[in-house]
């Protein structure tokens, strides 16, 4: 769906499939990244544009969102965080943890009734390597589920190579990703925008109280990344 309006309402979502891999078509879905400037942002909202998606990147600095949508093209557009969430249908929080409570309290109204997915790694770094945070809430997606308790939170993308969504010379991601949420209407919309990018396989992996696990389990790949000078990512083996 193509907004302008800033005020267009969230669209109503279809109900949830029983079988697990009959999806929605989420084709005509605006998607808008919060800190779509970062490295994380920036990957998904090139390859989910690459894919078709309509995408706006929204940036604390209006001025620096549309300066990354120009240098990545593909139709992508720049805005500041709160016009990116008003015009989108599903809004991907992509923001450093410093910023996390802080950016989401802000835009409580204009994230109201929308697919928020949460894909913020709460991580510490010492000179032992990195290591996983533990919020008061249990998690990122928690938090972001308590501050915004009229937005449909999901959780997903946590565990992607910025490195590698941001390479040209890769056509296919084969990569699984893990969604959580708590209901399933939303966790199946967030696996189809998933399987819109090529080799992505979107799989749902519990509530959102289990997303701590998903959330620390990002220290231990920055372990084997360092070890083995790679950017590795997750392969569900038998599903």
């Amino acid at each position: 769906m193509t907004t302008t309006d800033a005020t267009t309402d969230a669209r109503t979502l279809p109900g949830p499939s029983s079988d697990p891999w009959e999806l929605p078509d989420v084709t005509d879905y605006v998607v808008g990244i919060l800190g779509g400037s970062g490295p994380q942002g920036r990957g998904l909202a090139y390859r989910l544009a690459k894919a078709g998606q309509q995408v706006i990147i929204g940036s604390r600095s209006a001025h620096r969102a549309q300066a990354t949508a120009t240098e990545l093209g593909l139709g992508i557009q720049g805005a500041d965080n709160a016009e990116a969430a008003q015009r989108s249908d599903i809004v991907i929080v992509a923001v450093p943890w410093d910023a996390h409570a802080e950016t989401l309290k802000s835009l409580r109204s204009e994230l109201m009734g929308k697919i928020v997915i949460d894909c913020v790694n709460p991580l510490g770094f010492d000179k032992k390597g990195a290591y996983a945070l533990k919020p008061d809430e249990g998690s990122a997606a928690e938090q972001a589920a308590a501050l915004l308790p009229g937005s449909r939170v999901t959780a997903a993308f946590n565990h992607l190579s910025a490195v590698r969504l941001t390479d040209p010379g890769i056509d296919e991601m084969p990569t699984d990703v893990m969604v959580l949420g708590e209901a399933r209407a939303d966790t199946d919309l967030v696996q189809a925008l998933i399987g819109r990018i090529p080799g992505m396989r979107g799989v749902f992996a519990g509530r959102l109280r289990n997303a701590h696990q998903v959330e620390s389990l990002v220290a231990n790949l920055i372990s084997i990344n360092r070890r083995y000078h790679t950017h590795a990512g997750l392969n569900i083996a038998d599903l």
